[in-house]
């Protein structure tokens, strides 16, 4: 049997390895979902529309919140995520219109 200080070194790396997994699924999925509102934006400037959905957005920050309290996360925490997306997604929209 291990040390106490042995086991917490083994644990952490462990804990470490999962974020490390964790870390590489949400840069993939972010690279997926940019793939997709890259399309929408150019689907928009083709079709005139404006580059922000206000009701659109509305509702997936109200969706990401509730999804965020099943899940055990702070649900201003996701909010704020989302809403650093949505301006991404905008500002790229914008510029696709150019």
């Amino acid at each position: 049997m291990s040390d106490p200080v042995t086991r917490a070194a083994e644990l952490l790396k462990e804990h470490r390895d999962s974020i490390d997994r964790l870390d590489a699924i949400l840069v993939y999925t972010l690279g997926e979902r940019f793939k997709h509102t890259q399309a929408v934006g150019k689907l928009k400037a083709e079709h005139d529309l404006p580059p922000s959905d206000p009701t659109r957005e509305a509702a997936q920050i109200a969706r990401l919140e509730d999804l965020a309290k099943r899940a055990d996360l702070d649900p201003e925490f996701a909010k704020s995520f989302l809403n650093f997306i949505i301006r991404e997604v905008i500002q790229n929209h914008k510029k696709v219109q150019k």
